[in-house]
């Protein structure tokens, strides 16, 4: 198996898409490096080695590269409709900091290989699937332009390394993720997460932020895990790759889902668009991660959305 005696460094290892790849890296053979800052790790595993850092500090970024064979780069804050500018400028350069850092940490060290985590806020706007070589037609969504252009630069920043070093590079783009272990935090969550608390609290009415118009893909963080692992595999080759659902829901149906699930059928629904949005239609196109990685999601939105509702209850 190829990550089988690995050792693999997930930065952002104590967060949501970081844990769901260390348990997938688990489940792999592989021993898991993971920078501690805040958090501890979830997971109490003999193969896991916790070592304090701050990936803000150069030269905690090479201690935690050194004699690691594969990085997976999860460390990062990301944006949320609503959330002030100056919070969104500092996650900017938070990012941009973090990534430059560990792939200048990665290079020095000879790691072999490293996931560089972009995201569909990358691509223009578009009414159809968004294909890979969509992302440089136009700027990015009004929405998502400081954003979008800094996960654009994130893969340029790759794309230097892996032309200048050994060090082979894969490149992720992921749509809209959710599941356990999600930011559910009112005034920074995303919409699932903030849709979730609101049906669980039997709030009523039930205000839902914006048209309930808007068309998402939605990947379960399982999937996206999943995905991540077989990219690196096979094809750390600084060509990004979309991973996505492949499947487009309205947020309506996305409310009457979850509220189903948390069981607030009863709830009075009123849609406010005075409240801010995003970008009013985003799907990617899978074709490439089935071509070249043979991946598909197994988690359905009506079982993913389940698990996450059942999930938030049980921490209340």
């Amino acid at each position: 198996m190829f990550y089988r005696d690995k050792i693999v460094l997930v930065t952002g290892g104590t967060g949501f898409v970081g844990s769901h790849l260390v348990d997938a890296l688990l489940a792999e053979g592989a021993r898991v490096r993971i920078p501690i800052h805040n958090c501890q790790p979830r997971q109490r595993d003999p193969r896991i080695e916790a070592a304090a850092a701050d990936l803000r500090q150069p030269e905690h970024c090479r201690n935690m590269a050194r004699g690691v064979q594969y990085v997976f780069h999860a460390a990062g804050p990301v944006g949320a409709a609503g959330v002030g500018a100056d919070r969104v400028m500092s996650g900017i350069t938070t990012n941009l900091v973090l990534t430059s850092q560990m792939l200048e940490a990665a290079w020095a060290e000879g790691v072999e290989r490293f996931l560089l985590f972009s995201s569909s806020t990358v691509y223009p706007p578009a009414d159809h699937a968004v294909t890979e070589d969509e992302a440089w037609t136009a700027p990015p969504h009004p929405s998502y332009l400081g954003y979008g252009w800094m996960r654009r630069y994130c893969e340029r920043l790759g794309e230097f390394v892996a032309a200048n070093s050994r060090m082979q590079v894969a490149l992720a783009r992921p749509t809209a993720v959710y599941g356990p272990g999600d930011n559910f935090d009112p005034a920074t969550c995303h919409v699932i997460p903030a849709l979730i608390r609101r049906a669980v609290e039997k709030q009523n009415p039930f205000v839902v932020w914006g048209t309930g118009n808007e068309v998402r893909d939605f990947l379960h963080v399982r999937d996206l895990a999943r995905g991540c692992l077989l990219l690196l595999e096979k094809h750390a080759a600084c060509d990004p790759v979309n991973l996505g659902y492949g499947q487009t829901v309205t947020v309506k149906e996305i409310v009457q889902i979850i509220l189903k699930a948390a069981g607030h059928t009863q709830a009075a629904v009123k849609f406010d668009a005075t409240k801010p949005g995003t970008i009013p239609f985003r799907m990617v196109d899978t074709a490439k991660a089935q071509r070249l990685l043979g991946f598909a999601p197994r988690v359905t939105l009506e079982e993913g959305l389940a698990d996450t509702v059942r999930w938030f209850q049980q921490t209340q």
